[in-house]
């Protein structure tokens, strides 16, 4: 995809819009929302996450069956998302319900009406989420650990939310989040297809243009001082489950791309990622063994997991622990860093082939940063990595005395 492709302004009402253009039959667009779980006031845990499915409970237009049936009786699909500091609605059709699924999105997200009789009906939907989500630990003590590293910050409050607050929200205490977080100029229409531009300029016009300009008094919580916690929670498991990391750079830092690659090196998906071959493939220890980096707007988080019998626990900490001082003291060799910057490039590639995802990559870019990073700039930013910087970034990050550890035992 080249930045040609892309088509981007920015509405009178402060709604962004940006289209990219793909010779494709099917079609995808959406609304994006700079709010998610870290925007929630104290008394509001979880409701970020409540009103995205509220969403599909009926707006000013239609009740919550003609929203589940707009864009399926077609073959097409609408889907959403809450995050920390975002929440997306979008779906994908044949492009000649386009417009269909335009005006749906936009009246799912600029319209609710939350009924009180389905919001209670959906309270036990996500409490069951919440119970589903409460069984499997090894996604669950992502969320506990966040908590750790975020002490204090509404950044480390679980996006489902508790079931006892879950229980009292009303169809006011959602329509008082959605007027306070939901302004337009927090706000972002995003598409790809094949449409002319005048037709998606007409329907533009149509459906968001005459909007009226709100802005949001939505506030992020801050961030507080990190102080390094190792915690153990006994939950009666057969496996243990073991999360160790740090903060880590933000979104708009220009160390990030460094702190990816050597996240890729350290535990990415590949399976010569050097927790997988150190824990899995030479001690047979563990099936699952991983590290992730996840930035946010003004901080991030690294982590690094895997799952065991107990009784080899010592030992994968130990080979875990080896691992981040060899990143830390040990700088790669031309053709080791030669070898993880291919192997990265190519996984970039291989990603930007899902057309969904792109889409979402693209409206991720403009509602945070304003453009777009082509897949050229982007490979040429890990082409300019040194070995160097991938050694300052590990003895950053992986500073031993500023690890926090969670145990699930």
């Amino acid at each position: 995809m080249k930045t040609e492709d892309i088509d981007f302004y920015q509405l009178p009402n402060g709604i962004k819009v940006v289209h990219v253009f793909n010779d494709s039959p099917v079609a995808y667009c959406g609304m994006g929302v700079m709010v998610g779980t870290r925007h929630e006031l104290p008394q509001e845990s979880g409701m970020a996450h409540f009103l995205e499915h509220c969403m599909f409970k009926g707006t000013t237009h239609r009740s919550a069956w003609h929203i589940l049936n707009r864009l399926e009786d077609v073959g097409g699909e609408v889907n959403a998302y809450t995050e920390k500091e975002e929440t997306f609605v979008y779906s994908t059709v044949l492009e000649e319900y386009f417009e269909r699924a335009m005006e749906l999105c936009a009246d799912m997200v600029l319209n609710p009406t939350f009924p009180q009789k389905e919001l209670d009906k959906e309270k036990d939907v996500i409490i069951d989420e919440i119970n589903a989500y409460n069984d499997s630990p090894s996604e669950l003590i992502y969320d506990e650990f966040e908590n750790l590293v975020f002490d204090g910050c509404s950044l480390g409050r679980n996006v489902l939310g508790t079931e006892d607050v879950l229980e009292k929200y009303t169809t006011a205490d959602a329509a008082a989040f959605h007027q306070r977080c939901y302004g337009t100029d927090r706000m972002l229409f995003f598409s790809m297809g094949r449409m002319p531009k005048k037709k998606l300029m007409h329907l533009v016009d149509k459906y968001l243009r005459s909007v009226p300009m709100r802005a949001s008094a939505a506030e992020k919580g801050g961030v507080s001082l990190y102080v390094p916690q190792q915690k153990i929670v006994d939950k009666g498991l057969h496996q243990i489950n073991y999360l160790a990391g740090n903060r880590a750079y933000d979104l708009f830092d220009d160390k990030r791309i460094v702190l990816v690659l050597l996240n890729n090196i350290l535990g990415g998906p590949g399976q010569n990622s050097r927790l997988n071959v150190a824990i899995r493939e030479r001690g047979g220890m563990s099936y699952s063994v991983e590290s992730g980096y996840t930035p946010y707007t003004d901080t991030g988080v690294l982590s690094v997991y895997f799952s065991a019998d107990i009784k080899n626990k010592d030992k994968c900490v130990a080979l875990l622990n080896n691992e981040l001082k060899k990143l830390r003291d040990v700088k790669l060799t031309s053709a080791q860093l030669q070898r993880a910057k291919m192997q990265l490039k190519g996984q970039v590639a291989i990603a930007e082939e899902n057309k969904e995802a792109q889409a979402l990559g693209v409206a991720k870019n403009f509602l945070y940063f304003g453009n777009y990073t082509s897949l050229e700039e982007r490979v040429s930013a890990i082409e300019s990595i040194t070995a160097e910087q991938l050694q300052e970034v590990a003895n950053e990050v992986f500073d031993e005395r500023c690890l926090s550890s969670l145990l699930y035992c």
